[in-house]
């Protein structure tokens, strides 16, 4: 067996919470990084103390990041990328990145969610926007500032290839950020994308204050239609039950800390919107994934009912009734 060496040199594309996250633990990791922010402010901060006083307020590590507000510098010389920015952004980024990179230089996808025009998996999106790279995602229970902070986190990173899964997760982890290697990247895609929808639902439950019971069901459901879709796409079982899968969804069913779950007690409790401008990726994906789930003949009812009470088809207390006069069922 070939041990694996690790990435020496990676690119971090985005200058948000998760960019820096993935860029400190990069860092701790001992590998040489450079981010790309458009925000000048931020990228004076990450260069000083590895801050991010825009995303990432009071995390101040201590540890600087080589930054810069030109796509072109911090590719320059990378052997893999992060891209971490949003995934309705990723066909255009990935065209930016592989007009600057080598052909067969790996692009690891950090968003969660699915194309709105396409409803194509990221991975696919950038297979055409950037036929010359090589696909990767990392996706798993991980709040952003808990990886800024450098505590204890577990991810997957899954690559077509074993190898170069094994090196990337070589390349990433440290004592504080453990990745786990996979080759089902259909399988880590769609739970990281399924997940952010149902922590609406979820988030919705607790702001209407249905209780805890309400809410474990609610998670178990959800999981549900995840494995259903994800075995539909082919994803292994284990992928679908392990970090990516079931690990993200407990995590950001759970808690506020999740943009989702936030933007789903919002909801729940009445109000216009989540505060604060911060990108709830549910919102866009869930429309999205209940035509990608009918296209492969998957019933996703906690899903299809996020999307109706997004597009203001129904109210919260109607999604409820909907979803709990469903016929009865074996649950099998």
């Amino acid at each position: 067996m070939t041990v694996p060496v690790p990435f020496s040199r990676l690119a971090v594309i985005g200058g948000g919470a998760w960019g820096t996250a993935l860029a400190l633990a990069a860092r701790r990791a001992g590998r040489d990084v450079r981010q790309f922010a458009r925000d000048p402010h931020v990228v004076e901060a990450l260069g000083a103390r590895g801050e991010n006083p825009a995303y990432l307020p009071g995390i101040s590590p201590g540890l600087p990041i080589r930054a810069t507000t030109d796509l072109e510098t911090a590719l320059q010389g990378a052997e893999a990328v992060l891209l971490v920015t949003p995934a309705q952004t990723t066909r255009q980024m990935a065209g930016e990145i592989a007009a600057r990179v080598p052909a067969g230089t790996p692009v690891v996808l950090c968003a969660k969610g699915l194309e709105r025009e396409s409803g194509l998996l990221l991975s696919q999106v950038l297979e055409e926007a950037a036929p010359g790279c090589i696909p990767a995602a990392l996706s798993g229970p991980s709040f952003a500032a808990d990886v800024a902070r450098g505590l204890p986190t577990a991810v997957t990173v899954a690559a077509g290839d074993g190898d170069l899964a094994d090196r990337l997760s070589l390349t990433l982890a440290s004592a504080q950020f453990r990745p786990y290697a996979a080759t089902d990247l259909p399988g880590v895609q769609i739970g990281g994308a399924l997940k952010n929808v149902l922590a609406i639902a979820c988030g919705a439950v607790e702001g209407k204050g249905w209780g805890a019971s309400a809410l474990a069901a609610l998670t178990a459901r959800g999981f549900a239609e995840l494995s259903r879709l994800g075995l539909a796409l082919g994803a292994r079982t284990e992928t679908l039950a392990g970090l990516s899968g079931l690990g993200d969804l407990v995590l950001t069913c759970s808690s506020p800390q999740s943009r989702n779950f936030a933007f789903g007690m919002a909801l729940g409790r009445g109000e216009a919107a989540l505060s604060g401008g911060k990108l709830a990726e549910g919102v866009h994906t869930a429309s999205v994934a209940v035509a990608f789930a009918s296209r492969h003949g998957v019933e996703v009812p906690v899903s299809a009912a996020v999307a109706d009470v997004l597009s203001g088809s129904i109210s919260v207390d109607g999604a409820l009734e909907a979803l709990m006069s469903r016929p009865l069922r074996r649950e099998a």
